[in-house]
């Protein structure tokens, strides 16, 4: 029989950090309280989380990887809402973000999740913070516990 790991969405002593940007607060807060919500219903200490608020989207991977090195958090969690423009410079910082975010998570062996939006509109934002669509902040705090569940395994 070969052997299984799959990851638990519930909490286990860890340590999380969320970061997440000021930019687009009115989505952004929603997404910060869906996953505080989400870590504290599955068992995680309010003392156990750790957040950081940026000025904006492209801010993220530096305090991640701050919250990444010091190795005592189980998953660290970004936030954050770019909404198209008039131009492209949405695109060049969502793609810089996600690649730097991507590339944290290999370079630290932590969970880095990527709760960042990237809407056409403010109205798909909202959808998206709780809204019709559900909550990427949940969603992101459910994909870090389980993560972070698994790993632990992988690791003994």
């Amino acid at each position: 029989m070969p052997s299984v790991f799959k990851g638990e969405t519930h909490a286990g002593g860890e340590r999380f950090a969320i970061v997440v940007s000021r930019y687009n607060e009115s989505i952004t807060r929603k997404l910060l309280d869906g996953a505080v919500e989400t870590l504290a219903s599955r068992g995680v200490e309010e003392h156990a989380i750790v957040i950081a608020w940026v000025p904006g989207a492209w801010e993220l991977p530096l305090v991640a990887q701050q919250f990444a090195a010091q190795e005592t958090f189980a998953a660290v969690i970004c936030l954050g809402a770019v909404i198209k423009g008039e131009t492209t410079h949405d695109q060049h910082i969502n793609t810089q973000v996600a690649q730097s975010l991507g590339q944290l998570a290999l370079d630290f062996d932590v969970p880095v999740l990527f709760g960042v939006l990237t809407c056409n509109t403010y109205e798909q934002a909202e959808e998206r913070a709780g809204g019709i669509v559900g909550n990427k902040g949940s969603e992101c705090a459910l994909a870090a516990l389980e993560m972070a569940h698994l790993l632990a395994q992988l690791r003994r």
